[in-house]
């Protein structure tokens, strides 16, 4: 009786174990990938981006030719940037463009590529508070103009134009307000010749910038102190037609929040999931 009851129990046990370790089965084999991703988005929502990073970098290395694959990598360069390491958002961008040049949100990735060149330079404290970049080392900037060109030439009609455009006027001003920095420091160090040279390349190069009114000025002190008068009168006919421009908080609007990329439909089993998540 009690061996009939002991194998009984065992029998049950193991019909239990054999149930529980199938379901666990059925779950994973039924689309983790799936559950990896919305629970990236459910980590971008509360600005959990690290969180997100990991998500979505399970996705990548365990599933690379999965349905939400491509979705991951792309959104994966939006969370390095947001969780503040701008070389890995750029590298990611780098990446998504090498391997998918003729996915649907290539353009985001362009962008983004322009949006962390930037920031790389100007650091994480920059997007927090209100800091003089035009003394600082603007390399970086450079680089993002430069790429935030390629990307307008290439993706006129973007929806992430018009942030792109908002940048390129901010880091036109940024170069223009570094370059004349300089300047200052020139005439300060009564090397005026070297200043006029600074003055007349924004004038020359960067002449919708908001510091031609400053680089004329700068001009005009240092032919003062060159004593020529002949250009002195011209720079101050030169300043009557060119007024200063009305203050504007030009930070505000580079930093301000980016876009998600754009979550496209996902087909799986034969029908059509939403990914929206803007």
């Amino acid at each position: 009786m009690f061996n009939n009851k002991l194998f009984q129990l065992t029998l049950i046990l193991a019909i239990s174990f054999f149930n529980s370790s199938c379901s666990k089965d059925e779950v994973e084999i039924e689309r983790p990938e799936k559950v990896y991703y919305d629970q990236a988005q459910r980590r971008i929502k509360v600005n959990n981006y690290y969180g997100a990073i990991e998500s979505l970098q399970k996705i990548e290395t365990q599933y690379p030719f999965g349905k939400y694959a491509e979705q991951a990598q792309v959104e994966l360069i939006y969370c390095q940037y947001m969780n503040g390491d701008d070389i890995a958002a750029h590298a990611a961008s780098e990446r998504f463009i090498r391997l998918q040049p003729r996915h649907p949100n290539i353009d985001y990735a362009y962008f983004m590529k322009g949006m962390s060149s930037y920031t790389r330079d100007s650091g994480t404290l920059a997007r927090v508070i209100n800091t003089d970049l035009s003394t600082r080392d603007i390399s970086g900037a450079k680089l993002a103009f430069s790429e935030f060109t390629e990307f307008l030439t290439r993706f006129p009609d973007s929806q992430y134009a018009p942030y792109a455009k908002k940048r390129l006027v901010y880091i036109r001003n940024l170069v223009a307000k570094n370059e004349l920095a300089a300047a200052d420091y020139y005439i300060k160090r009564k090397a005026y010749v070297a200043a006029i040279r600074r003055a007349n390349y924004v004038i020359e190069n960067i002449p919708n910038s908001s510091q031609n009114n400053r680089a004329l000025q700068i001009l005009k002190v240092s032919y003062q102190e060159l004593g020529y008068d002949d250009l002195v009168a011209s720079t101050d006919e030169l300043l009557r037609l060119n007024p200063a421009p009305p203050e504007t908080d030009e930070d505000s609007s580079f930093f301000e929040r980016i876009p998600l990329p754009n979550s496209l439909p996902v087909i799986i089993a034969g029908s059509i999931l939403s990914n929206a998540i803007n």
